[in-house]
């Protein structure tokens, strides 16, 4: 065993888990667990030189456009496909995307107008597309087995039967009525095993729902709202994006090896696909729709000042949407596909001075994120509303028509190491848990490492973490929570919009790729 090799498989036992410990002697152990750090995985180390940090101007996803707006329906056309782009400079790295481009191309939708995606598969393996928070219908969520296959796929290699599954060849079409409050979604790759590597070869974009209650309210707008997507790669010799695959085709054996079961860190951090850029921002506020598109990297960001101080994050909205009212944060905890909607004022930032977003569980050229350079002064008629929103559900436990206890923790699964939800790993035939429509139900869930759990369909509120009240950046309506090691996280939500089945897993990439998935059938 190399030196290196052993560093990371120390971290992994020694941070990612305990595994072995915490599957046998339950969660009373793991609560042992708690006081270590928000990290659960093991780092790749660049082959490439990388360059110094805040050189790259910050890049900003184009917004698509329509192919079509007839009939009250914004019809759009993606085609998924491999280019060679350069992410470090003067490197060529290839890349799975979006419509030829790393971030996708983001959509901009208005609240209740329906919206059609064709996705073209023009890839070497099947994919599937997952609107991330999007209240969708069954057909069109991005259940994992439901494939487009490409062109002459001959259907071998790795495939896990599901009677219900729905495969189209070369094109699906994806509906989205968008009938939700307005927030930032994301859509990314989720198919069958292979989403984590999928993601980080760069299926991965943004989708912003907005309406004219929240276009009134007066917050930082235009070039003065920053959507950024971040995410931690690391980078081969030949410059390609290393990734520990156990097969590197994606098409056969699904898995990684051995040491990054927990998770896969990389050692450079990307924001909307450009490596710790800087932005030129004027004196002024700035609202900044944080993504944490990393695969397993956990993060606290803070804002700091040259001379040492710390800028307040006012939160105005959560995974989905507003919040009732701001709450100022001076660290912010983000687990991999949590959003935060945040405000922050540069305005006390002298001309020329550099704001550093850092990310506290870093270290060395991880602790960096990106940063601002405050270029001149400007007039500012933004403001923050004491009141964002006041159409936030009002569930109270009473209303609950049951409670479910859900386990996250390691096990074994066809005799391999996974994870498991409930101590069961994943099985498209089963049906892990059934919901009436309009039903409200408490669910307690309990985890041995850290997990970002997320529900699709539905939003949800946090009611307690560990028989306490929630924390700060647990207010308002979200999808993903994340679950520290050994701990219990109670919310609440009502199972509407649609009928079908859909998923709730883990976040962490590759823990939802080793059967840490599990059904929900709404009746």
């Amino acid at each position: 065993m190399s030196e290196r090799q052993g560093v990371t498989r120390r971290r992994l036992f020694g941070i990612g888990g305990t595994l072995g410990l915490v599957a046998a002697a339950g969660l009373s152990t793991s609560a042992a667990l708690a006081r270590r750090p928000a990290v659960t995985g093991a780092e790749l180390r660049s082959a490439v030189p990388l360059p110094p940090p805040f050189r790259v101007p910050l890049p900003l996803p184009a917004v698509l456009k329509p192919v079509s707006t007839a009939g009250g329906v914004d019809r759009y056309a993606i085609t998924q496909r491999e280019v060679t782009a350069e992410i470090l400079p003067g490197v060529r790295t290839p890349l799975w995307t979006y419509e030829g481009v790393f971030p996708g191309p983001t959509i901009e939708s208005r609240r209740g107008r329906p919206v059609t995606v064709t996705h073209r598969n023009d890839l070497p393996v099947p994919t599937v597309v997952h609107l991330h928070g999007g209240r969708t219908p069954a057909d069109s969520d991005g259940y994992p087995t439901d494939l487009v296959l490409p062109r002459e796929w001959d259907h071998g290699g790795h495939v896990m039967h599901d009677p219900r599954a729905v495969v189209s060849e070369l094109t699906r079409e994806y509906t989205f009525p968008l009938d939700q409050r307005p927030t930032l979604l994301w859509y990314h790759d989720h198919r069958m095993d292979f989403t984590a590597p999928a993601i980080w070869r760069g299926l991965a974009g943004l989708h912003i729902v907005r309406d004219d209650a929240e276009d009134a309210l007066g917050l930082p707008a235009g070039p003065r709202e920053l959507p950024l997507m971040i995410a931690d790669r690391a980078f081969a010799a030949d410059g390609g994006l290393d990734y520990p695959s156990l097969d590197p085709t994606l098409r056969g054996r699904p898995g990684v090896r051995e040491e990054y079961l927990a998770g896969v860190l990389g050692d450079v951090i990307l924001v909307n696909g450009a490596p710790w850029p800087v932005h030129e921002a004027d004196a002024a506020r700035y609202r900044l729709r944080l993504l944490n598109a990393s695969n397993a990297r956990h993060y606290e960001l803070e804002a700091v000042t040259g001379d040492g101080r710390r800028l307040d994050l006012v939160q105005i909205g959560a995974d989905q949407g507003l919040l009732a009212a701001p709450v100022t944060h001076r660290v912010l905890p983000m687990a991999p596909a949590e959003r935060y909607d945040v405000v922050v004022d540069f305005s006390g930032v002298p001309v020329g001075g550099l704001v550093r977003l850092v990310n506290r569980l870093g270290s060395g050229r991880t602790r960096d994120v990106m940063a601002f350079r405050v270029a001149r002064r400007a007039a500012d008629d933004s403001r923050v509303p004491r009141t964002l929103s006041t159409d936030l559900p009002r569930w109270r436990r009473s209303d609950a028509v049951r409670v479910r206890d859900l386990s996250f923790r390691a096990g074994r699964t066809h005799g391999r190491h996974g994870w498991l939800i409930g101590g069961l790993p994943f099985d498209p035939a089963r049906t892990d848990v059934t919901a009436r429509l309009g039903d409200v139900e408490i669910w307690r869930l309990v985890a041995d490492v850290h997990h970002p759990v997320h529900l699709h369909l539905v939003g949800f509120q946090v009611l307690s973490r560990r028989g306490r009240p929630p924390l700060p950046h647990d207010a308002g309506l979200k999808d993903t929570v994340a679950l520290r090691p050994g701990e219990g996280v109670e919310i609440i939500t009502r199972f509407d919009g649609y009928r079908g089945r859909y998923l709730f897993h883990c976040h962490n990439a590759e823990h939802e790729d080793m059967a840490m998935m599990a059904n929900l059938e709404i009746v």
